[in-house]
């Protein structure tokens, strides 16, 4: 299954590809709508055999709207703890549907960008993903996607609520807005707290790389819309741009900041970094990440011109641990890991032997 919904010739999803607007700092856009179905309880409520009828309802579907021709949908049992650790590690499932043996579903369209979870949360969990900063482009492909299935599944809806969802923090237009954002300057300069702090107060939601209940680690951050009723699709849109190009505009500052007063030890910092992932032969994947995650800066710097921010990229999922045993097509234990790891790493980054 996982070999199936890599896209070909390119071993990351789609939206990983440093292709989008300011992706340099923000790595994915990401549109989330929750929905569920007329007639069936929420999932707290719901019995063995409504959950069933959800998965086949939703399977249906995805066959008469032809969805299945451009991805695969497949139930959480007939994945493996690995393949569903390699779902997580590229964002398109949480940490608590890796870990569940319950009557859950997904849809993955083969590049990534667009997936839905049943029976999650809610009965869909529909999610778009965009290179950069695009929250628009990914709204234009969910609400697509949501209509084609409105077309054929009955959603609740309340003419005065919106749409109706298990958490009430999502009742109305069901819709998260985030971005998966890197902020190594904020982050050395020691603004990042206050920046924490007034995200929070404005209404902002932040979370780590893996969503909710996850630390914030590397450096790398997931920020979103927290209030969902009594807006509409286009002013949380607006609300959480604007958010961010605040934050990206603070990031350069920080940037600017470093290199002005501090440039010998930055760039000590990003070189010995580089030098470390060239030369390895064991690495653990959090020492993986927060070196690629110091090269990236260094490339977006420009100090570093002979590697370029794909195969950064690239290397920040294949170097997961599940993602790195689907790519060999080898289960292995820690140490293998770290071992094929640093291996990985020098081939991508030209000093293979």
């Amino acid at each position: 299954m996982s070999k199936e919904i890599i896209p070909e010739g390119n071993p990351i999803g789609k939206w990983l590809l440093p292709e989008g607007p300011r992706s340099e700092i923000v790595i994915s856009s990401r549109i989330r709508l929750a929905r569920n179905i007329k007639g069936i309880p929420f999932l707290t409520r719901a019995e063995k055999r409504e959950k069933e009828k959800v998965l086949e309802m939703v399977k249906e579907a995805l066959e008469k709207k032809g969805l299945l021709k451009e991805g695969h949908f497949l139930r959480e049992k007939e994945l493996s703890p690995l393949k569903l650790n390699f779902l997580k590690e590229r964002h398109l499932i949480p940490s608590d549907f890796a870990h569940s043996r319950l009557e859950r579903g997904i849809y993955v369209k083969s590049d990534e960008t667009e997936s839905i979870l049943v029976n999650e949360e809610d009965h869909l969990r529909l999610q778009s993903l965009t290179s950069g900063m695009d929250l628009y482009t990914a709204y234009q492909k969910i609400e697509k996607l949501d209509n084609l299935l409105a077309e054929v599944i009955p959603f609740a809806f309340s003419p005065e609520l919106g749409f109706l969802t298990a958490c009430p923090t999502n009742v109305g237009t069901g819709m998260r807005a985030s971005f998966f954002i890197h902020l190594p300057g904020l982050v050395i300069t020691k603004e990042m707290e206050k920046v924490l702090r007034s995200l929070l107060e404005l209404g902002f939601t932040v979370r780590g790389i893996y969503g909710e209940g996850t630390e914030t680690k590397g450096n790398l951050f997931q920020i979103s819309n927290q209030i969902t009723l009594g807006l509409s699709e286009e002013e949380i849109l607006e609300k959480v741009t604007k958010i961010g190009e605040q934050i990206l505009d603070y990031e350069m500052k920080a940037r600017e900041f470093l290199l002005k007063n501090f440039r010998a030890a930055l760039e000590d910092k990003i070189f010995r970094s580089y030098a470390i992932l060239k030369n390895s032969r064991l690495l653990n994947s959090e020492e993986a990440t927060n070196l690629l995650l110091l090269v990236r800066l260094g490339i977006n710097l420009n100090l570093i011109k002979d590697v370029d921010l794909k195969k950064i990229n690239t290397l920040l999922i294949l170097t997961r641990p599940a993602n790195l045993q689907i790519y060999y097509n080898q289960e292995m234990d820690e140490k293998e890991r770290d071992e094929k790891r640093a291996a990985l790493v020098r081939l991508y980054l030209g000093n293979g032997q």
